[in-house]
């Protein structure tokens, strides 16, 4: 109840706010018009915000009253059960969650450490040397919460061996970044994330028997330089490290990474020894994440 007293006190010293959350609840049918005719009366009669007299006629849910308030602030998440995107993509459904605070802390960072330093600072790969520390998650709620700061965000499935980000978005698979590469695709098979304004994917489409030649080939840092044009953040999942050098690729066509590590699960040594070998490639290592999912 305290988040949403506070959301609420800050949008009633905005005036300037054209919709108000009764509006917005009538248009998402989450309330009825004549039912806003009672909650009226009974935020006069006992000098209640406009959410908290609706929700104590039994009329809307505190959910109901944050996703309100998102769209009122032009701050957009889902509801459960409302989107194909996966709900491991916390991000999008829980915005005032601790990992989603950590994540936006995270952007934050990433901003003053390479996205701002220079205008070419588009993209960003998203690198580890193991599997499952967290690379796909990490890119696909980075993604989100770039987005909700009005980024013209694009998240890239580099990962052409066992790739995630379709899952993760509930995005076509059909066609992606490798029939771009093999010249048989263009950028028109960009994708839009329903209700996330600004969130964009690229699928990794078929999953091709040459992905590390595909991504070396001068195609991909040319189709990154042209994306750049349209995009404010670009963030590019990859496959482990340690295992396959397509990571190391991706990482010097976009110029930087982010290392992805595992608590309790991956081993310092391998992420230093990976480290090292991106920056020996010419990527700068902008820094790390520890995740614990």
């Amino acid at each position: 109840m305290n988040t949403i007293q506070r959301e609420v006190d800050l949008a009633e010293r905005h005036p300037g706010q054209e919709r108000s959350i009764g509006a917005i609840l009538i248009d998402a049918g989450k309330l009825r018009a004549e039912d806003a005719e009672r909650v009226l009366r009974l935020q006069r009669e006992k000098q209640l915000r406009f959410g908290d007299a609706a929700m104590q006629l039994g009329l809307v849910s505190e959910v109901d009253i944050e996703q309100a308030l998102s769209r009122q602030f032009d701050y957009p998440y889902l509801s459960r059960g409302e989107s194909k995107v996966a709900e491991e993509v916390i991000a999008a459904y829980n915005p005032f969650a601790p990992q989603v605070e950590a994540l936006r802390a995270l952007r934050s960072q990433l901003v003053l450490r390479w996205f701002d330093t220079e205008p070419a600072h588009k993209a960003l790969a998203i690198t580890s040397p193991g599997r499952d520390e967290g690379r796909s998650w990490l890119a696909a709620n980075l993604g989100v919460v770039f987005s909700q700061l009005g980024e013209r965000t694009l998240v890239i499935d580099a990962d052409m061996r066992s790739p995630r980000q379709h899952l993760l978005f509930g995005v076509d698979n059909r066609a992606g970044l490798s029939a771009i590469l093999s010249g048989r695709g263009s950028p028109d098979i960009i994708q839009r994330v329903p209700a996330l304004r600004d969130l964009s994917v690229m699928p990794a489409g078929a999953v091709p028997p040459n992905p590390q030649e595909l991504l070396a080939r001068p195609t991909f840092g040319q189709l990154l330089q042209e994306l750049g044009a349209g995009y404010d953040v670009i963030l590019i999942d990859t496959p482990a490290g340690s295992q396959f050098a397509d990571g190391q690729t991706v990482a010097v066509r976009a110029g930087g990474a982010l290392m992805v590590a595992r608590r309790n699960s991956s081993r310092v040594g391998l992420l230093r020894s990976y480290a090292d070998m991106v920056q020996q490639a010419g990527a700068a290592v902008v820094g790390s994440v520890l995740t614990e999912r």
